[in-house]
């Protein structure tokens, strides 16, 4: 079993590599829209919404991690400056460990023009309903850049299994197939 977090900011690129990387290994993808985009007509973006995400996610985790899938690829948006987002990393990572997984960190980054250019593309707005009102999702994504920290800084993230890629003059099938090399998927 193999477990690839695909992290970084929003409208880095991540559910479109992490669909590439599915198109050519035998990964799974769960990009972390799907239990989003489920729950956000009910309870909109609520602490409640928040908490069910979390808790279906976990489940996921869990029952897949159990099963003789080849492995799973998850996208994640990590702020570093949140500790519940540590916390979650690793709550997520101990899920596959304990199955005895391979557990492989890749993180991407961006420049912040070419995420806005991302963040209309077709895919994203097939893939994720609540990024379809263009104007809200700009503006989240210009405001994270107050508050949150999105990307690490050199020597944060001490994994034997990890990359970052800055991906903004790259295609995803590029960097799907950089991860591949790299990690020998």
């Amino acid at each position: 079993m193999k477990f690839v977090l695909l992290f970084g900011p929003q409208a880095v690129g991540k559910m479109t590599v992490g669909q590439e990387l599915a198109r050519t290994t035998d990964l799974k993808l769960f990009h972390n829209h799907m239990t989003i985009d489920l729950l956000e007509p009910f309870f909109g973006f609520t602490p409640e919404m928040w908490r069910l995400s979390s808790l279906f996610r976990e489940e996921i985790f869990k029952t897949f991690s159990r099963s003789d899938s080849y492995g799973m690829i998850f996208t994640y948006v990590w702020a570093f400056n949140k500790k519940e987002d540590w916390e979650a990393v690793e709550k997520m990572c101990a899920i596959f460990n304990s199955e005895k997984a391979d557990v492989y960190f890749v993180e991407l980054e961006a420049d912040t023009k070419e995420r806005l250019i991302r963040n209309r593309t077709p895919n994203r707005l097939e893939h994720k309903p609540t990024k379809r009102n263009i104007e809200q999702s700009e503006r989240n994504l210009l405001d994270s850049l107050k508050d949150l920290r999105l990307n690490s800084i050199e020597g944060e993230i001490d994994r034997k299994n990890y990359v970052k890629i800055n991906n903004t003059n790259l295609s995803a099938g590029e960097v799907a197939q950089m991860v591949k090399d790299e990690f020998n998927l």
